[in-house]
Order: C-alpha cells, then sequence, then structure tokens
C-alpha cells in the first residue's frame, strides 16, 4: 500500500476519530499551535457520554472546548505543564490544574511513567514521503506520540514546515487516524508593552554581554525590549539555542545579528523547541535551513547546553527573597506559569565557557488595591520555588546587576538588597537583621 492510499484509508471527521476515547482515558494536546482545535470542538460534543476523561496540555491559547463545557468537571479535566495567560484563567476559576515539571526531563516522564490513551496533534499536511510536520510542536511532542495507544492528526495548514534535528516528524504508518477540516490563519500573539524599566534592566545586561555568544530568552516584555536593544548595539554574530523562539530572535535574524558563526555546536542553525509569535516569525522559521527544531530533551539538556561557550540565558521572575530563592511561577498559591526551562539553563549556561545565566525582574509592582509592592521579600511563605538559592547566579533589575555565586548569607542579603526600590531597603535591612543574615558592620 503506498502512502496516500494509507492516509485515505485512516482518513475520519473529527467526530468519528474521537469515537475511541472512553472514560477514565489520559488524553494528550501537545503544545501551543498544536493544540488539536476541530478534534477538542468534537470531544466536547461527546460530554454527556463520557466522565473522568483526564488531558494534558501546555501554552494552549485557547479556547478549550473541553474545559468550557464542563464547569463541574465531572466529564472533563485539564491539565498543564506551563499555563499560557489563557490556561492562568482556567486555573483561576478552578477549570486547570497544573503539572510541575522541569522542561528537559518532560519526555523521560512520558516515556517511564505517564499512560497517555489517546494523543491528538495538529502536524502540516502530509509530504510526498509519508510524513507529517510536527511543526512549532516538536519540542514536547515526538515521545507523547510514540507512547500513545492511539494517535490522530489533525491536519492544519497553516502550520509551518520547520527542519530538524530529529524528532520533528512522524510517519503516516505510525498513525491511526487522520482528521481534515478548515482552520483560521494563527493569530498573531500579542505584543508584550516594553516600559520605561525593561528598558532600564536591558541596559544593565548589555555590558556582560559580547560578540559570538549564544542567546536563549524567555517569554514577556523583557527580552523584547533586549532583542530591541541588541538590535540596535554594535553587538554581532549572535547564536539562538531557546526553549521558546519569540519575535526578539526576528528582530536580531532582521538586524543581521543572528548569524550562529561562532557556536560550538550546531554551528549555523538557529536551534529551538517550540516557537510562539507572529505570522511574521512563522513566516522566517517556515522551512528555513537555518532554523532547527529539536525536542526539548536535547534543547533544554543541561550537558547540551553547558557545550556551548558564552552561552547567556535571560529569564524572568516574580520575586526574589533575602536568600536568594526564586519563585516565576506562582504569586502566592496562584499559579503563573510554570518551571519551564529556567532551571535547565540556569544549570547548562552556568557550565558553559564564558556562560552566563541572568534571571531579572522588576523591583517593584503594584498589586490589586494600587499600593506598590517590593518584588524584593524578607523570606517566602507559600509562594512555589522556582529556583533554589544554590543555582541563582545574577539577578537584575532596574537597579542593578549582581552576581550570587560563592556569597554567603549575608553577602547576598546585601546584593540582592541593593536591586530593591530604595523605598523598601530599610525595612529588608531590618527583615534580614531579624533574620541573623545581616553583618553589624554593613553599611546602610
Amino acid at each position: 500500500m503506498n502512502v496516500l492510499e494509507e492516509y485515505k484509508r485512516k482518513l475520519r471527521t473529527p467526530e468519528q476519530a474521537v469515537q475511541v476515547i472512553k472514560s477514565g482515558d489520559w488524553i494528550d494536546y501537545t503544545t501551543s499551535l498544536g493544540q488539536p482545535i476541530l478534534l477538542d470542538r468534537a470531544l466536547a460534543a461527546r460530554r454527556d457520554e463520557l466522565t473522568d476523561v483526564k488531558i494534558r496540555g501546555n501554552l494552549v491559547f485557547g479556547p478549550l472546548e473541553v474545559a468550557e463545557c464542563d464547569p463541574s468537571q465531572e466529564h472533563f479535566i485539564y491539565h498543564s505543564w506551563h499555563c499560557s495567560s489563557y490556561e492562568r484563567s482556567l486555573c483561576d476559576r478552578g477549570l486547570c490544574y497544573y503539572i510541575p515539571m522541569v522542561f528537559h526531563l518532560n519526555s523521560d516522564y512520558y516515556k517511564h511513567f505517564l499512560t497517555v490513551n489517546v494523543a491528538m496533534a495538529c502536524v502540516t499536511p502530509m509530504d510526498r514521503h509519508g510524513y507529517f510536520n510536527l511543526s512549532t510542536s516538536t519540542g514536547v511532542s515526538g515521545q507523547i506520540l510514540r507512547k500513545a495507544d492511539i494517535v490522530i492528526l489533525e491536519v492544519n495548514e497553516n502550520l509551518p514546515k520547520l527542519y530538524g534535528g530529529y524528532d520533528e516528524c512522524i510517519h503516516i504508518s505510525d498513525v491511526d487516524y487522520v482528521v481534515e477540516g478548515h482552520h483560521d490563519p494563527f493569530p498573531d500573539a500579542p505584543v508584550p508593552k516594553i516600559t520605561d524599566i525593561d528598558r532600564k534592566i536591558a541596559e544593565n545586561l548589555l555590558p556582560y554581554l559580547v560578540d559570538g555568544m549564544t542567546l536563549q530568552l524567555g517569554i514577556g516584555s523583557l527580552p523584547h525590549a533586549l532583542g530591541n536593544l541588541i538590535a540596535e548595539s554594535d553587538l554581532k554574530d549572535l547564536g539562538m539555542h531557546t526553549e521558546l523562539c519569540s519575535d526578539a530572535y526576528l528582530q536580531l535574524h532582521k538586524a543581521g545579528k543572528l548569524t550562529n558563526r561562532y557556536k560550538t555546536i550546531n554551528r549555523g542553525k538557529s536551534v529551538l523547541g517550540v516557537a510562539v509569535g507572529s505570522n511574521e516569525l512563522y513566516d522566517w522559521i517556515d522551512e528555513n535551513p537555518s532554523v532547527a527544531v529539536y525536542p526539548l530533551s536535547y534543547v533544554n539538556n543541561p550537558e547540551v547546553i553547558g557545550r556551548i561557550d558564552n552561552m547567556v540565558s535571560i529569564n524572568s521572575c516574580l520575586e526574589v527573597d533575602l536568600y536568594g530563592q526564586v519563585s516565576s511561577e506562582s504569586a502566592g498559591t496562584r499559579q503563573i506559569s510554570g518551571t519551564g526551562g529556567q532551571l535547565d539553563f540556569l544549570t547548562g549556561a552556568s557550565t558553559s565557557r564564558g556562560g552566563k545565566a541572568f534571571i531579572c525582574m522588576s523591583s517593584t509592582f503594584t498589586d490589586r488595591n494600587g499600593m506598590q509592592q517590593s518584588r524584593v521579600v524578607p523570606r517566602f511563605g507559600g509562594d512555589i520555588i522556582t529556583s533554589p538559592r544554590s543555582q541563582v547566579y545574577y539577578l537584575a533589575t532596574e537597579y542593578g546587576v549582581v552576581n550570587l555565586i560563592g556569597k554567603s548569607t549575608w553577602e547576598r542579603a546585601e546584593a540582592i538588597i541593593s536591586l530593591a526600590h530604595p523605598t523598601f531597603r530599610d525595612q529588608l535591612i531590618r527583615a534580614a537583621q531579624a533574620q541573623h543574615i545581616w553583618r553589624r558592620s554593613n553599611k546602610r
């Protein structure tokens, strides 16, 4: 049987395909643009026939019909490995549950521990060799599809096709069902508003950046600010090795900065695991030989990251305490995002020759009551710790950059307080004294 005949034999409507799902099953939706929109809608339509169907996804931009149609969660229960703003809103409504993890181990979780009864993912149209491209979801999809008892692919004609190192494709022979249907073009991801504080933090980081470095940038307004600043700077011959590719890298490419010329592995290639951004970004990575997509088990592997000379990792956080512990994923008990790859890149970049790992934040935020609050706190009391103090290196705010490597508790307290807003420094010093991490001879 040739691949086209096999394709036709496995072709189903979304409604037919989801008939294989049974009460109690574990279902996977992969991630972001891989969200199976037509299959999700068809599964939601079966709500009253099913109970206790558990679904996993991450960075899904919604809407998720299975979550929205069942506020009782008697029929469908949704879980996320890393919350998008939409999934965060589901968490706030009690309709989503976060699964803790670090991304470079995510494939191993599936391989060794998790059940996947049915995996459903969006892919590009099948090529003449019988392969579907996993596109911007390659970072997490391969092992999920291998582990699944049943694989259903939803063809999305709008997905970019990405060349890869491995696991970027799946063959029709490894698929149980294929569905087709109309998909609207992807909306551009919201462009984060860059603040004056973002620009100041980016300016503080600039002296630490060098020609030929390889960058990992997180998501949000700071990476965009840094991308703008680097694009306008004299820095040159930069590389890309990142868990999530955003429009910040597109800025660097358009400015002629992103050559990957001096990367010590994957030379000449912009390496990513997942991509989220504008349609212009998707057009750039589509069938681009200078871009290579890999599973996050490779991209986020600290050993791999450490082999890249001058690897610079820049991520953000919500709060830091005087011990150097970092909270990047929750506000109190409210889930905001997830651990993601922060620990992976902290570990990897710190072992890179010439590498640096930065965690950045504004010194303050405004709470719901309009009150200014410090992001530097005396100690955590309920917030989820994303990065332990033993693995936090450079910290940055609009007031400067400090390196915590090898610093004792009093040295850390002094350095971290120097990053706090001046309004809060005296009370932080008093807290440090009460916590016995402030030298009596320290200057105020």
